[in-house]
């Protein structure tokens, strides 16, 4: 990996550092960083911190008919196919708005952590939680950590487990 310099633990912005005290919280070892460079995109974060496409997670949040949270773990190379969450949760679902993102998650679109019942109030709304299956191909990954430019590296069995998501097909083909 390439990465660029990024800021010190004591260095990060609000959001950032809720994330780092909830990994710390939750006993991992995973550390939160800021890189001068967006990681807005998938295709940004991957070139930032130099690695494949594929290993960005991805996390989007939908919202089911009845108003329930649902939120994705895709593979960062992956298109969501909406039928296929559809299908899982028994109810059409949509893209959430940056809204009901913010107030559901606590954070802006491009910065959701992969943390489903984290310390800092998590995001126990949610109903569900998928993981694209996709991103169990490699050993690690790279989530977003609570701003558009923060980041942390985590293995994908961790990300199972500190999502609480089921693994599933959701890949548009």
């Amino acid at each position: 990996m390439n990465m660029k310099p990024t800021k010190q633990d004591s260095q990060l912005s609000k959001s950032a550092q809720a994330v780092q005290t909830a990994l710390n919280a939750l006993g991992v070892s995973y550390v939160v960083q800021e890189l001068p460079s967006s990681t807005r995109t998938a295709q940004d974060a991957a070139n930032s911190i130099g690695c494949e496409l594929s290993q960005i997670v991805k996390s989007l949040l939908f919202c089911s008919q009845t108003k329930h949270p649902i939120l994705v773990l895709t593979s960062g190379s992956n298109r969501v196919d909406t039928q296929k969450i559809a299908n899982l949760v028994g109810e059409s679902v949509a893209k959430a708005d940056a809204d009901f993102t913010r107030r559901v998650t606590g954070f802006a679109i491009g910065g959701i952590p992969p943390l489903r019942d984290h310390p800092y109030g998590g995001n126990p709304s949610i109903s569900h939680v998928f993981i694209d299956e996709d991103l169990l191909k490699f050993t690690s990954c790279w989530a977003a950590a609570g701003t558009p430019n923060a980041v942390f590296c985590l293995t994908t069995n961790d990300l199972i487990t500190l999502s609480g998501g089921k693994v599933v097909d959701i890949k548009s083909t």
